[in-house]
Parts: C-alpha cells; sequence; structure tokens
C-alpha cells in the first residue's frame, strides 16, 4: 500500500496571474462597484479555478462520508450510535434535508461508508470502510496508521471517479454520531485552543451531556498531547474514519483544479486539517455557511475565510454546501453573461 505524506500533495499556489483582467471584468458590469458583495468574491474564485475567460459549466455534485465514532459509546450526543446507520438508510431512501436540498437543486448525491459500525448493502452506496467505526479515542488512538493511510487513499480515490465523470465543483457532507467531539478535539490540537473554546451542543444536548463531552475531549488531547506532532498524528489520534476520507478528497479535488465545497463546522475540520498539510488547498475552498457550533467561526477566522451563508443552521449532512449550489450558478451566469457598460451602452456612469 502507497503510504500518504505531505509530499503526496503537490499542491502550488492558485496561479492568479489573471486577477486583474478578472476584476476588471467584473468592475466593468452594469452595476455599481462591489454591489454583488460575496458572488463578486464568489465568481473572482470560480474564474481563478475553472476559467477566466468564461467559467465553464458548473457541474456540481455532493459526497457524504459516513463513518461511527467510539467516543460516542459515552453518551456524548442525544442520539445512540445506531442512528449513523439509521440516518443512512435515510439519505438512500431519498428522505433527509440533504436529499430535499439536492433534489431542488439537481445536485447529483453520493453516500459513502467510511466507516459505520455494521455494513450496509444498497446499491446506492459506495463502500469502502477504512474500519467499523473508530476506537473511543479518550483510551487509545482513534486509528491505525494504515486505518489512516486506507482513509487518505479512498478519499483520492472517489475524488478521481468524480472529476473522471466530469464534475468540477465538489460539495462535501459527513455523518457520525459522535463526530462533534472528533471535529472539537481536532479544533483544539491544530489550533492549540483550550477544549472548552472548541466543544459545542452538537446535536443539542444538555447541560450534563455537555460536561461530559467536555471533560472527555480534555482527557483526550492531555492522554494523546505529546504524540499529535502533525496533522497525520492529530488525525490519528482523534480523528474519524469520515473525516479523513474528506481530507483526502478535499486536498485530491485541489490537486485535480477543482472547486471544494465545504459545509459546516465537521467539514471545516477536515479543511482544517487539510491546509495543515497543504496550505495552497484553502485556494480552491468555498466555505459555504456559518454553523452554529460553538467553534466554527473561530476555525473559519484561523483559516482566513468568510462563509457565504449564515442560516443558524447547525445539521451536517452537506446541507449548507447545497445550499450554496444556486449562488454558484449565479456567479457563474453573472460572470459570463451580464452586460458590460459599453455593451449595453449606459453611458455617463462614474464608477468608483
Amino acid at each position: 500500500m502507497q503510504l500518504i505524506n505531505e509530499k503526496y500533495f503537490q499542491l502550488k499556489k492558485i496561479d492568479d496571474k489573471n486577477i486583474h483582467s478578472i476584476q476588471n471584468k467584473i468592475n466593468s458590469k452594469t452595476k455599481p462597484l462591489g454591489s454583488l458583495g460575496k458572488l463578486e468574491t464568489l465568481a473572482t474564485k470560480l474564474a481563478l479555478i475553472l476559467g477566466s475567460e468564461k467559467i465553464p459549466e458548473i457541474k456540481p455534485t455532493l459526497l457524504i462520508f459516513a463513518a461511527d465514532h467510539g467516543i460516542s459509546g459515552n453518551g456524548v450526543s442525544i442520539a445512540p450510535p445506531e442512528v449513523t446507520q439509521q440516518m443512512v438508510f435515510n439519505f438512500l431512501q431519498g428522505g433527509a434535508a440533504i436529499n430535499c436540498f439536492c433534489r431542488v437543486s439537481n445536485i447529483p448525491l453520493q453516500v459513502i461508508n467510511a466507516g459505520i459500525n455494521s455494513p450496509i448493502n444498497h446499491p446506492q452506496i459506495l463502500n469502502q470502510p477504512s474500519g467499523n467505526g473508530t476506537q473511543d479515542f479518550t483510551k487509545s488512538e482513534a486509528m491505525t496508521e494504515a486505518q489512516l493511510n486506507h482513509a487518505l487513499l479512498a478519499g483520492i480515490e472517489i475524488t478521481n471517479s468524480k472529476v473522471n465523470e466530469g464534475n468540477n465543483v465538489i460539495g462535501f457532507g459527513e455523518m457520525g454520531i459522535g463526530n462533534t467531539s472528533s471535529a472539537a478535539a481536532i479544533m483544539a490540537a491544530v489550533l492549540k485552543t483550550p477544549a472548552d473554546e472548541c466543544v459545542g451542543r452538537g446535536t443539542g444536548i444538555d447541560d450534563t451531556t455537555f460536561n461530559r463531552k467536555l471533560k472527555l475531549i480534555e482527557i483526550a488531547l492531555q492522554r494523546h498531547q505529546s504524540q499529535m506532532n502533525s496533522p497525520f498524528d492529530i488525525l490519528r489520534c482523534v480523528g474519524g474514519f469520515e473525516i479523513a476520507q474528506m481530507v483526502g478528497a478535499m486536498l485530491q479535488t485541489a490537486q485535480q483544479h477543482k472547486v471544494i465545497l465545504v459545509d459546516g463546522f465537521i467539514s471545516t475540520a477536515a479543511a482544517l486539517v487539510a491546509s495543515q498539510i497543504n496550505s495552497h488547498v484553502i485556494d480552491f475552498m468555498v466555505f459555504c455557511h456559518e454553523s452554529e457550533e460553538q467553534g466554527h467561526k473561530r476555525m473559519l477566522n484561523y483559516l482566513g475565510s468568510k462563509s457565504l451563508l449564515n442560516l443558524n443552521m447547525r445539521l451536517g449532512e452537506g446541507t449548507g454546501a447545497a445550499l450554496a449550489v444556486p449562488l454558484i450558478f449565479a456567479a457563474k451566469e453573472f460572470y459570463n453573461n451580464m452586460a458590460s457598460f459599453s455593451e449595453a451602452q449606459v453611458e455617463n456612469v462614474v464608477i468608483k
């Protein structure tokens, strides 16, 4: 098996030699300067990644990586571990919020078993488990080096598959009871921030459960402190299989020069680790919404990014990424087809 390390992902800073022509093209549209706000920033990013003369046809897809977490056996969520599998069935049957949002915008949806406790046989699921749930990271490392390597390779492979199918915008979502605990631990380890500034309410836990969750994450961070010397170590010690597969997939999406749609707290934790492996991956990322989870805004600030949307959501599943897709289409459409002042024969307008 090929071993994955930093040298595998040879990402370079995005080529911005056309940035001035892109900006001039946007500024010359029949509107006041900057009046389309974040859509102008989004159009600039799409043009830099996909093509500056004309943004090509947008072909989105959304990936949901599902996995179980050993820490969930300690009661850190409102739901027991078996809900991961039950929700995966819900995705496959088309009954979840993410299914509704994908249907609205005609986004193909791929559900991926990255490591749930029990296998699922269904024609629409992609089974590439890195294990049957991680270990309880308060007691041992979440996964072995071999499992981490498998997860990163599996993420790379699914990206290559989707790009080969013609997709150029890839959204990332997840499902896994206990994964806000993993994401919070990752955030604390990367940002070197106290756990109480990272741990949130997740699915809406009460004070007793929150205090238990916080204490367990503090125990885990203390236990693994001396081992977490690289982003790969952090994933291995406190990560989840779905998070690790997202890391590999995000890095490969950037390597393929496609657009990464980052969902909420857990997906941003994956983006955070990916950025620690190669910082240039951020150039290819669109952060879709700001989660209500406590640590999300702080992660976004650390990454120097702002979200497109703030809808007070905290669901996950890729719902924020799916809701951002219409904005991707809108940014592409105005960039390509909105008239310039000269084309529209609009004169005597002072552009400031």
